[in-house]
């Protein structure tokens, strides 16, 4: 196995389990938690670029689906019946996208720029699958609105955060160590 394959095998990996430990960093909430997972997601795209920062999540979310707890509550194939299921499955695009969005920039501006993409498409994901899950699964009488509302709006400002948060310290790792990811 060459060099190059291994370093990703080790950094999808490793994005991976990180994505994890965002998970139990939350704030339980009505229908969907408050967690980090966007935030490490955003990482996976700027420091792996697009195809292995998908990778870091389709593999975290394969190994939650398998029966590992590690979702925000749980774990296990049952976890697609769940309203923040979608989010989960928004992870994988949401990287792709940082990533070929910042592969084009390596400032902190575009850094934000392929963050609030990649945000976008997690919340256009996201939300209507919970709303769908909400009605469908769970037999809850939720408009568009109030789906909006408790999938995306109460969590702009935090995600708004995490994403300059994340622009300028994936920047900074990147000026330092970015030979060694590339």
């Amino acid at each position: 196995m060459k060099v190059q394959s291994v370093k990703n095998l080790i950094l999808t990996a490793l994005f991976a389990s990180l994505t994890a430990v965002g998970a139990f960093i939350r704030i339980p909430m009505w229908p969907v938690a408050f967690s980090l997972q966007f935030m490490i997601t955003a990482f996976a795209g700027l420091m792996l670029g697009a195809r292995l920062g998908a990778t870091s999540q389709a593999v975290y979310l394969l190994i939650g689906l398998l029966g590992a707890p590690v979702f925000t509550e749980g774990g296990g194939i049952a976890y697609v019946l769940r309203p923040s299921f979608g989010f989960l499955v928004g992870l994988i695009p949401a990287a792709y996208v940082i990533g070929r969005i910042s592969h084009k920039s390596e400032n902190v501006i575009g850094h934000i720029v392929s963050c609030l993409a990649g945000l976008g498409v997690l919340y256009a994901v996201g939300v209507p699958y919970m709303y769908m899950a909400l009605r469908v699964f769970a037999g809850t009488d939720i408009s568009i609105k109030n789906a909006i509302t408790s999938g995306m709006l109460v969590f702009l400002p935090g995600d708004l955060i995490k994403t300059a948060v994340c622009s300028l310290m994936s920047s900074k790792i990147r000026r330092r160590v970015g030979n060694i990811l590339a």
